[in-house]
């Protein structure tokens, strides 16, 4: 049989149900197959929105999906979605077009090396040039990308490849089996007896306890403990709100008062799964202090990248955790130094909580994520990409279960949003499907609200319109003291109609300026069973709290 035909059967017995992508003459060879297998194919109206709705698919669902394109340009329109993959673990298999092997060297029309390309942002790339060795790459890839840190993998597909006969019987053919890394017991034992003598421990919840399942795990294993939870912005969701170990993020841009002030009253940091990444700490002499830290990461190289941790430890999240809670059962170890202030932690959430109920008109961004607040039930999911919007969103999103929150963490990447919400609701259509987006964000990859309509997934987007690139303008304004270039009064005084560029992709669309009309235009876009965009008309020059380091996060809002 043709290589593409194994190709896509291996897809199948891999558990691919899903793809996002475009055909094109690169990639034609193997699309022949792909028409009649049981695979959904929904075609993208941009390569970089394939990679992010497969991403997206992945956060929501826990399953593997296929972004596949055509070569050159298309090809290369994927190395964002890759590392937006990439840096917050995430796989999907990204499938792309090539010119035939005989004409690699040639410069032909749409050839360009993307597996060198994309190396540095995937867990690996290979361009097949034989396929013969189709069973034992994919064998591999499906491995990568499951295994370890999970994250893409990209396979570039030369056409002649993709039209070769080989020898080839799906039966023979048999996925990898994959384990995870148990934690080594005498570095468990440690870290119990240093929790022991803690007087203030907290557990940090990061994204790798989210893509082991393991979130009510670790909350057991909190409470045995006695310890308050903090969750980093790629774990948001991870413990209810109202729980009452629940001390929220900790973070110089999306952490939350509450999170920075446990997190600064503590002597040690049981950190799971999580990056310890730039926008968590703030500047590392004030976030280190003197607290000892227990690092534990499924990937080695994590372990002292950013700094050398107390004890490092190796190890799956889902295992370490039920290392900890067996050994600090049979040592009874409770952190009783916690009983003061898990007691007032209650209390004090509420007390250090965020306004966000303002009724001023222009409305306050605040207000926005009040009434999103308000409006949907805690299953609904939202995808979150970067900028002033998405800051705010961290900061202000209640959000009460794992796998509702799907933001583009480490790459901050606008454009991640809209194709985003599509794949998570390709993956879970049964669910609302949400994003609040800034004005500018819209404009990248917004087309892709169109296939949602016309695959009939009806999302809502929020465009929080403030008329300006209000992140850059922040820091222009505070780090520089110059304002240029990110002002766009278009986007509010009618120059710009966002309402008929939704119309034009089959929306139902409308423009509110109060809280009221807000509150009411989100109850016809659930109510509407179609794409609904409502462009929420905002006060131009807020800024959002944020700051260097834990202890210096300046807030912005306006007193009443």
């Amino acid at each position: 049989m043709k290589v593409s035909q194994a190709l896509v059967q291996i897809l199948v017995k891999e558990g691919i149900t899903d793809a996002f992508g475009i055909p094109g003459a690169g990639i034609n060879g193997v699309y022949e197959f792909l028409k009649d297998a049981p695979i959904n194919h929904y075609c993208m109206r941009h390569e970089e929105a394939c990679t992010h709705a497969a991403d997206a698919y992945y956060r929501a669902s826990h399953k593997i999906a296929l972004a596949i394109c055509t070569s050159g340009p298309g090809a290369t329109n994927f190395v964002t979605g890759l590392y937006t993959a990439y840096i917050d673990s995430i796989p999907f298999l990204a499938i792309t077009g090539q010119a035939n092997t005989w004409q690699l060297k040639m410069d032909p029309f749409q050839c360009v090396d993307i597996a060198r390309i994309a190396e540095p942002v995937a867990k690996k790339t290979y361009c097949l040039t034989d396929g013969k060795d189709l069973a034992k790459v994919m064998q591999e890839a499906f491995y990568l990308m499951r295994a370890g840190r999970p994250g893409p993998v990209l396979l570039d597909m030369p056409l002649d490849v993709q039209l070769q006969e080989i020898d080839f019987d799906i039966d023979s053919y048999e996925p990898l089996p994959v384990s995870k890394p148990a934690p080594d017991m005498a570095k468990i034992e440690q870290a119990v007896e240093m929790i022991a003598k803690a007087q203030k421990p907290v557990m940090i919840m990061g994204g790798g306890v989210t893509l082991a399942e393991a979130e009510k795990e670790a909350i057991a294993l909190a409470e045995q403990l006695n310890m308050p939870i903090i969750t980093t912005y790629m774990a948001k969701g991870g413990i209810p709100e109202d729980h009452p170990l629940n001390a929220g993020h900790a973070g110089i841009q999306v952490g939350q008062p509450i999170g920075n002030k446990v997190f600064l009253d503590s002597d040690l940091v049981l950190g799971i799964g999580c990056r310890f990444s730039d926008r968590h700490t703030g500047a590392l002499k004030v976030y280190q202090g003197e607290r000892k830290f227990i690092h534990i990461d499924i990937d080695e190289k994590q372990i002292g990248k950013v700094f050398e941790p107390t004890l490092g430890i190796v190890s799956d999240a889902r295992l370490a955790i039920e290392a900890l809670s067996k050994c600090a059962a049979a040592k009874a170890v409770r952190a009783a130094g916690n009983d003061e202030r898990l007691a007032a932690l209650p209390q004090d959430r509420k007390e250090l909580e965020r306004k966000t109920d303002y009724d001023q008109v222009p409305m306050m961004p605040h207000r926005v994520f009040y009434e999103v607040n308000k409006a949907f039930d805690d299953d609904t999911m939202f995808t979150v990409g970067c900028g002033i919007t998405q800051i705010w969103s961290g900061q202000l999103q209640k959000i009460n279960r794992p796998m509702r929150y799907l933001p583009s963490g480490g790459a901050g990447t606008l454009g991640y949003e809209i194709p985003g919400l599509f794949g998570a609701k390709v993956a879970h259509p049964e669910r609302c499907c949400v994003s609040v987006v800034g004005d500018f964000g819209f404009t990248f990859m917004g087309e892709e609200i169109a296939v949602a309509s016309v695959y009939e997934k009806p999302v809502i987007v929020v465009i929080l319109n403030n008329a300006y690139l209000g992140l850059i303008r922040q820091n222009q304004k505070t780090a520089y003291g110059y304002e240029y270039a990110v002002d766009m009064p278009y986007n509010q005084d009618g120059r710009i109609d966002y309402l008929k560029v939704a119309q034009g992709y089959g929306c139902e669309a409308e423009r509110v300026f109060t809280p009221d009309e807000l509150a009411a235009a989100l109850q016809r876009a659930k109510k509407s069973g179609k794409c609904y965009v409502i462009d929420a008309v905002c006060n131009q020059t807020q800024l959002c709290d944020m700051g260097g380091n834990l202890a210096a996060v300046k807030s912005w809002a306006p007193q009443e």
